[in-house]
């Protein structure tokens, strides 16, 4: 976001030597408590925010945390993002606690932009158990569901295609009354991260004024370049991709789009 031109004011939920997939013993330090203080300092300086944005959440207590924060420094003209980190590969990661899922549900209600992957679609919606959406008018229905929990504009993200590798990015516009859909190029690896990264180009674009479709565009573009530009090299893929090789690209001109309406 910082390269879109966008001032980012981090709030830390905890600090870690490496992410948790692909490394163990890794060194972690909560800061949930210094959350409350830096928002306290935030309050006294009656600080403003074009957007709020939520990623990764290490417990029930940290949503409810930035549940209040949303609430307290919200503005009518304000974008609320929560990208509702809870799972993949239709399974939890190990980190979260129980309650996560209850406690995500009520955070995604505060929101006006979700961007969930399959399964975490699954899990707000209690869906889990279930498989994933066969076609079109299913994965229509699950954003709808979705939307009803409070966002009024949901993005599912490794939704599956008709062929086996194929995945896409299926995104529910309530106030339009649209549904558009990015198809995803497939390459044969698992990078750490690129989740973070595609809510982080949708925050940015949606806040440089782009439109829904074009946001998602753009993200998927730009993560499926992070991808090609590490996958030819032999480097290790739990290390994450080459994101600051591509980060001049977010300040290309938009070229062709790829979105659909559905």
């Amino acid at each position: 976001m910082s390269a879109m031109g966008i001032q980012v004011c981090s709030l830390p939920t905890a600090i870690l030597s490496t992410h948790t997939g692909g490394f163990t013993d890794f060194h972690f330090r909560d800061l949930t408590d210094d959350m409350r203080l830096i928002i306290t300092h935030w309050r006294r300086l009656s600080l403003s925010f074009a957007a709020i944005y939520s990623g990764f959440l290490g417990s029930v207590e940290q949503i409810g945390i930035v549940r209040d924060f949303i609430r307290d420094f919200r503005n009518p003209d304000t974008l609320v993002i929560v990208d509702p980190v809870l799972g993949d590969d239709g399974k939890l990661y190990d980190t979260m606690a129980e309650g996560m899922v209850a406690g995500m549900r009520s955070l995604v209600a505060s929101a006006d932009v979700i961007t969930p992957n399959i399964t975490e679609a699954g899990l707000l919606l209690g869906e889990s158990s279930l498989p994933a959406p066969s076609d079109t008018d299913e994965i229509k229905a699950w954003t709808r569901a979705l939307s009803n929990l409070g966002p009024r504009c949901v993005i599912i993200t490794s939704v599956p295609e008709d062929s086996v590798r194929g995945t896409s990015v299926v995104a529910y516009d309530r106030e339009a009354g649209r549904y558009w859909k990015v198809a995803c190029p497939y390459i044969p690896a698992c990078y750490p991260g690129t989740g973070d990264i595609f809510a982080s180009v949708i925050c940015g674009s949606l806040l440089q004024g782009d439109s829904l479709p074009l946001s998602l565009d753009r993200a998927v573009q730009f993560v499926s370049m992070a991808i090609r530009t590490t996958f030819g090299h032999n480097f290790p893929e739990r290390e994450g991709v080459f994101l600051e090789r591509v980060l001049p690209s977010l300040n290309a001109p938009v070229s062709m789009s790829s979105f659909e309406l559905i």
